[in-house]
C-alpha cells in the first residue's frame, strides 16, 4: 500500500477529479489524502454549477496541518488535477519542494488538466502558461491529451511518432503517457514515452463518454506504478480497467464507478 496525496477538484455528485482518483486509487488498496481546489455541485456538462475556488491560502493551511501531524511524511506518491489559478500553482510547487527535501523519492504525477480537442483551452491561458513553466518541469510522470500535450510543446501531434517526439521535449527524466492521440478508422492511441520504454495502445474512439474519464487514467497508471510493474504493464493495465468502465458507462451521465472498480481491477490482476 502506499500513500499519495491527491490534489484537484471535488464534486458533490458524479465521478470526476478527486471524486474518479481517490475511489480509483482506494480500490487499488492505496491511502490516499485528498485536498480539494475547488469544491462544486458536479461538473461543467450540467446546466447549473454551483460552487466555489478553495483559496490558495486555505489550501496551504490544509498543506500545513496535515504536515503538522506527520501525515506528509512518509508520502510516496502526489497527484495535481484541476488547479483554477496560478496561485493555486504556486502553493502547489512550494509544498512540492518541501515535500522533496523530506522525501526525495516521492513520485510526482501531474496530470495537466488544460483542455481538449475541438475546443481547445477550457482554463485561462496564464493558468495553462503557470502549469506549464512550474509544474510540469517537477513531474516525474505526465498524463496529457493530445492538445495538451501539443500545447506544452508547441509541437505538431497529429500521430503517435509525433505524440512520441513531442513528450520527449519535456525531458529525458520524465514518463509521458498521452491519451487521445488519433489513429484513424475509428481508433484512438496511447502513446508512452517513459523513462525506459516506449508503447502504443489503441482503442476504440466512441461517443457518449461521460467526463472524468482522463482523472481515472492517471490515478490508476499512478496506481500501477506504486504497485511495481513497469511502465507498459501500468499502461496495459489502467488501459484495460478504463475500458471496462467506459463500457459500462456509455451514455451515462456519470461514469459507473460504485461497485465496479475493485471487480474490474482484481479481474485484471487474475
Amino acid at each position: 500500500m502506499a500513500r499519495v496525496l491527491a490534489v484537484s477538484s471535488h464534486v458533490a455528485h458524479g465521478h470526476v477529479g478527486l471524486n474518479a482518483v481517490v475511489p480509483a486509487l482506494q480500490a487499488m488498496g492505496h491511502d490516499v489524502m485528498a485536498v480539494p481546489t475547488v469544491v462544486l455541485s458536479n461538473h461543467y456538462g450540467y446546466a447549473e454549477v454551483g460552487g466555489f475556488e478553495v483559496a490558495p491560502q486555505k489550501m496551504t493551511e490544509i498543506f500545513r496541518g496535515l504536515r503538522a501531524n506527520g501525515h506528509l511524511n512518509d508520502v510516496d506518491a502526489v497527484i495535481t488535477g484541476y488547479l483554477p489559478t496560478p496561485e493555486h500553482v504556486e502553493a502547489i510547487a512550494d509544498e512540492l519542494a518541501r515535500l522533496g527535501e523530506a522525501s526525495p523519492n516521492v513520485l510526482y504525477l501531474c496530470d495537466p488538466v488544460l483542455g481538449d480537442d475541438p475546443g481547445g483551452l477550457y482554463v485561462k491561458p496564464e493558468l495553462a502558461a503557470s502549469v506549464r513553466d512550474k509544474l510540469v518541469p517537477l513531474a516525474d510522470v505526465i498524463t496529457p491529451n493530445r492538445f495538451e500535450l501539443a500545447w506544452l510543446t508547441g509541437a505538431d501531434v497529429g500521430t503517435a511518432a509525433e505524440a512520441s517526439g513531442a513528450a520527449r521535449l519535456l525531458g529525458d527524466d520524465v514518463s509521458v503517457a498521452t491519451t487521445s492521440v488519433p489513429a484513424g478508422d475509428g481508433l484512438l492511441e496511447i502513446v508512452l514515452a517513459g523513462w525506459r520504454e516506449e508503447d502504443v495502445i489503441a482503442v476504440h474512439e466512441r461517443n457518449g463518454v461521460p467526463h472524468g474519464i482522463g482523472d481515472l487514467f492517471a490515478a490508476l497508471y499512478l496506481g500501477f506504478l506504486l504497485e511495481g510493474y513497469n511502465e507498459s504493464d501500468a499502461l496495459a493495465k489502467a488501459t484495460g480497467v478504463v475500458e471496462e468502465v467506459v463500457e459500462a458507462s456509455l451514455n451515462r451521465d456519470e461514469l459507473q464507478l460504485a461497485g465496479l472498480l475493485p471487480d474490474v481491477i482484481r479481474s485484471g490482476d487474475g
